[in-house]
């Protein structure tokens, strides 16, 4: 059988399962792409809405007309158009009522539509619509043979392939949506400002990037807000298809009084749910994250009004609306991925300008078609007419046919050399339109649909006409829109970009003094205050305490291990109470084949000293051991059997190390190279053993150290103080056997 030929029912077909699954997922995927998720250039929208728009004009939802159960308008588009789940038809119908999140709302709801909270819709059978003006545009003309229709998907009617669409729906209303390895998220823009640019590009075919943005500065959204990205960024967006626009709310200082404040959030940025934000705010003066703030209340109305209460009367606003755009929702970024699909179906990223004009194409087009229906309508009226005319000019010939001929049809055929139409059109003639007022009227109908034809195939054969009637439709619909300022109008303010500033981290978490406390297995908890160590504090079966480190809730804490890494945890982060704390090693990735080697709090500034088990070592400055993820910075290289051993303060100008074999040696600190990584330089050699223990001292004063609750010391070091990686020599007399230094 050839790879071509029918399969007959029944017939079971062996093919690969790789080949199978392509097949299907391609058809999956390009259902998705062109029936689901990708609007059209030309009307911005997905199948779905257009299929609610047609549905509710044939059920004669015009904006002067009465409002119908949406429960109907569901009912008629899954019954006739769109065989999919009556919630989220509905669920698509709600959104193009919501004033939130529509622009220019396609649909004009009666009852609960849901609300910036979040909260959903009032259900189906409770809730009634109808269409709005901008959708009436949409829709004009639409049976004038404008667009094509295909057949529904059962083959009993028709639905439009595109709406006409004489408003620039796509800009205006933007879309998202989320398809099979693709997806398109476009910003609501001014309708007015659309105009103005398509006016332009109309007078000016090549106009560039740069002159639509004198038209265009940016998207404008509908909960309004205030848009700080950078003119060069939103540029590049635009030409490129791509890009983001950060956009923040809109606020303000109320005075209460007495040198207090409070600040007011009157506008949040588009698609952020107010119930969340407030959560958000919320949770973050809980965990301190946020300390300047004391309160945040929701005293919405119809307007949004977040009212944001200091903790001090001192605190900057500014400094405290910084801080909550950093860490919540009153800043977001809105991603632009101008992905649709062109008049060929085919998706693809378009630019502003291409945008544009394939939506004044697409205007053509309906202009063109619009003429030619037109012109034949006329054309087929004034063929009845001409034989309206020769009725009255041969009237008593006429009447003798039509009584007395057996075929009076072909007859008058014959006689007035008549079209069949025409013909047809006499015989169905009433009595009394032969009156002599009927012949004038008929002639000035004549003369008017003559010179209206006249002027449509003028019309078609002159682009520049029209471009004309291209760029009046426009200057209409800009008259309509400027008559509603309460759609018009900018809601999104353009405002200055600029970064957020550094907000220093002693702003953003409250300080206090706590004393840190870490176990010799690495359980850590802080307790509040400063507290001396009493030797009573309980520590799990088998453990016992290690660090004991007074710090503030502002402080960093640098943890070094024998894997060479060190960690970062903040102080504030640290687990409070009197219990045993946590293990350190949730806070970190530290393994359980890790210890910790030191523990303190960081000094920016600050020279260490690190050294390895086999005594080798170097110094390094504190500010680069900082790490900035759980995984910790690698500083010190250790392999096999030798690990990290030690981390010390550079307090002096010389190095003291003694090794296992007892024996010491000192030298010079400037012999020790700074490094931010590395094995380091050998500090002693060892026949056996490796480092025991390492200070460093000022030469001059002598080195010291501690002998039971006796400090010792010893200026005498001739012998001692030699060259880094010497043996050097046994200590002198009285050093601890321990071979430490304290």
């Amino acid at each position: 059988m050839s790879d071509h030929s029918p399969i007959r029912p029944g017939e079971i077909v062996q093919t690969s399962l790789k080949d199978a699954i392509s097949e299907r997922y391609l058809a999956y995927a390009m259902s998705t792409i062109m029936s689901r998720s990708l609007p059209d250039v030309r009307d911005g929208l997905k199948p779905v809405h257009r299929r609610l728009l047609y549905a509710m004009r044939l059920l004669k939802l015009d904006p002067g007309s009465g409002f119908k159960k949406c429960a109907r308008v569901v009912g008629d588009v899954i019954g006739k158009y769109h065989p999919h789940g009556d919630q989220s038809v509905y669920d698509a119908l709600v959104r193009l009522a919501q004033e939130f999140a529509q622009r220019y709302t396609l649909v004009e709801g009666q009852g609960n539509f849901g609300n910036i909270d979040g909260d959903n819709a009032a259900a189906m059978r409770y809730t009634e619509a109808r269409l709005t003006v901008i959708a009436e545009m949409l829709l004009r003309d639409i049976d004038q043979d404008t667009v094509n229709f295909r057949p529904t998907y059962d083959g009993e009617d028709k639905e439009p392939v595109v709406l006409p669409a004489a408003f620039p729906n796509l800009l205006a209303n933007g879309s998202s949506g989320i398809a099979v390895g693709m997806a398109t998220s476009i910003a609501p823009h001014n309708a007015i400002e659309l105009l103005n640019a398509l006016l332009h590009l109309i007078k000016f075919p090549n106009a560039g990037i740069d002159k639509l943005m004198e038209y265009i500065p940016g998207p404008d959204f509908p909960t309004g807000g205030e848009l700080v990205e950078k003119p060069e960024n939103i540029r590049e967006a635009y030409l490129t298809g791509r890009g983001s626009f950060r956009q923040r709310a809109t606020w303000e200082v109320e005075d209460l009084g007495r040198g207090t404040y409070q600040i007011v959030v009157t506008e949040i940025p588009y698609q952020v749910q107010k119930s969340k934000l407030i959560e958000r705010i919320a949770d973050l003066i809980q965990t301190r994250k946020l300390p300047f703030l004391a309160d945040v209340r929701d005293e919405s109305a119809e307007d949004i009004r977040l009212v944001l209460e200091p903790r001090s009367k001192n605190v900057e606003a500014e400094m405290l609306m910084q801080g909550l755009f950093r860490l919540s929702d009153l800043e977001t970024r809105f991603s632009l991925n101008m992905n649709v699909l062109d008049a060929t179906q085919t998706p693809r990223v378009m630019s502003l300008r291409e945008v544009l004009l394939a939506f004044l194409d697409h205007r053509f087009e309906v202009l063109v078609r619009r003429s030619k229906f037109r012109l034949g309508k006329i054309e087929a009226r004034l063929e009845v007419l001409e034989g309206y005319l020769i009725v009255f000019l041969n009237l008593d010939e006429v009447i003798r046919i039509i009584r007395e001929e057996d075929h009076p049809k072909q007859s008058l055929i014959d006689t007035f050399k008549l079209t069949e139409n025409q013909a047809e059109a006499i015989l169905n003639m009433r009595l009394r339109s032969l009156r002599k007022l009927e012949e004038m009227e008929l002639r000035t109908e004549h003369d008017s649909l003559s010179k209206e034809k006249a002027d449509l195939e003028a019309l078609l054969e002159s682009e520049d006409l029209q471009r004309s009637a291209i760029a009046e439709e426009i200057r209409e619909m800009k008259k309509t829109l400027s008559g509603m300022p309460e759609i018009s109008e900018r809601r999104t303010r353009i405002g200055e970009a600029q970064e957020l500033p550094d907000i220093p981290l002693e702003a953003m978490i409250e300080k206090e003094p706590i004393t840190v406390i870490c176990s010799d297995k690495g359980w850590i908890r802080a307790l509040k205050g400063h507290v001396d160590e009493t030797g009573t504090e309980k520590y799990k079966d088998g453990d016992k305490g290690r660090f004991w480190i007074k710090a503030e809730t502002t402080d960093k804490l640098v943890l070094f291990a024998t894997n060479g890494r060190f960690y970062t945890i903040g102080c504030d982060k640290l687990p409070r109470g009197r219990g045993h704390g946590e293990p350190v090693r949730l806070m970190i990735d530290l393994g359980n084949d890790q210890d910790i080697v030191s523990l303190f709090v960081h000094k920016a500034d600050r020279k260490l000293l690190v050294a390895s088990s086999d005594g080798r070592g170097f110094i390094v400055d504190e500010n680069s051991v900082i790490a900035q993820t759980r995984n910790g910075k690698q500083v010190l290289n250790v392999s096999g059997d030798n690990e990290a051993a030690f981390c010390i303060d550079v307090d002096g100008d010389s190095v003291a190390v003694i090794g296992d074999n007892r024996k010491l040696n000192c030298f010079a600190l400037e012999e020790l190279g700074e490094m931010s990584r590395g094995r380091g330089v050998t500090l002693q050699r060892y026949k056996d053993g490796g480092l025991s223990d390492i200070k460093t001292f000022t030469k001059e004063a002598g080195l010291t150290w501690k002998s039971g609750e006796r400090t010792r010391t010893e200026t005498d070091l001739t012998g001692w103080y030699t060259r880094r990686g010497n043996a050097g020599r046994l200590p002198p007399r009285g050093f601890n056997k321990s071979n430490k230094f304290s």
